[in-house]
């Protein structure tokens, strides 16, 4: 199983980002997909989750209304739709996938790509 994240960069606040993930090696249509964060100095947060049962969203306060995650099950793929960016908003960004449905904690994700670094400036 190989997830490949990629779109990250520096940014200023304000603007946005586009994340993709490109997953190989399983039935991508039976798992959940998530975007986790990492900030320094932070625990890892789970900032949006899709269902691959009903396609039902998750998304952490901190990004609500500015965050959109989407996925395209014919190409493998997962995206974050990042807009009007903050500074808090910088960390590095990594895709992963999970067998259930509502999965949103960090030991509910079995399988994880390498991160993308996102720098939001001032």
């Amino acid at each position: 199983v190989q997830l490949q994240a990629s779109g990250g960069g520096l940014v200023q606040a304000g603007g946005s980002l586009r994340l993709s993930c490109a997953v190989s090696g399983l039935r991508f249509n039976l798992y959940t997909v998530g975007w986790f964060r990492l900030a320094p100095g932070r625990e890892r947060e789970c900032v949006a989750t899709i269902s691959y049962r009903d396609r039902s969203t998750y998304y952490s306060a901190s990004v609500k209304g500015r965050f959109t995650i989407s996925r395209d099950n014919a190409e493998n793929m997962m995206y974050l739709q990042m807009n009007s960016l903050k500074l808090e908003d910088t960390g590095v960004y990594s895709c992963a996938i999970s067998p259930r449905a509502r999965a949103r904690a960090v030991y509910e994700f079995d399988y994880w790509g390498q991160g993308t670094l996102v720098t939001v400036s001032s």
